[in-house]
């Protein structure tokens, strides 16, 4: 986990300035460019709250679960703005959609595993 997580925030930080400096003539002239830093910042935040999980000092099957829906979802939903940006293939669209169905779904678990511990206490 603290590999995945270690991986995403290096490439949210790599596509977010290559959004800002390499593409950004690119990216401003297309109208896109909020939406790669959109995609940046959503890749970013997950694989900080990735990096948060795998330091947490619970461990379980649903915590996994949780990284997973995360790791997902910022290979569809991040994933398909950057190349939405790059193409212009306005199919990839509704896997955006998704990829923010996976964020959801894993705080969600994430949630449900906290409200459970805190009824324990």
């Amino acid at each position: 986990m603290v590999v995945t997580a270690s991986v995403l925030a290096f490439l949210a930080v790599a596509l977010g300035a290559f959004g800002a400096h390499g593409l950004k003539e690119t990216l401003e002239a297309s109208g896109k460019a909020d939406t790669w830093q959109t995609a940046a910042d959503y890749q970013f935040w997950h694989a900080l709250a990735l990096l948060a999980l795998a330091m947490a000092p619970a461990k379980g099957r649903a915590l996994t679960v949780a990284a997973w829906f995360w790791t997902v979802g910022v290979i569809l939903f991040s994933g398909s703005l950057y190349w939405l940006c790059l193409s212009g293939l306005r199919w990839l669209g509704p896997i955006t959609p998704l990829g923010g169905s996976c964020f959801l779904v894993g705080w969600g678990i994430l949630a449900v595993i906290a409200a459970k511990s805190a009824l324990k206490d």
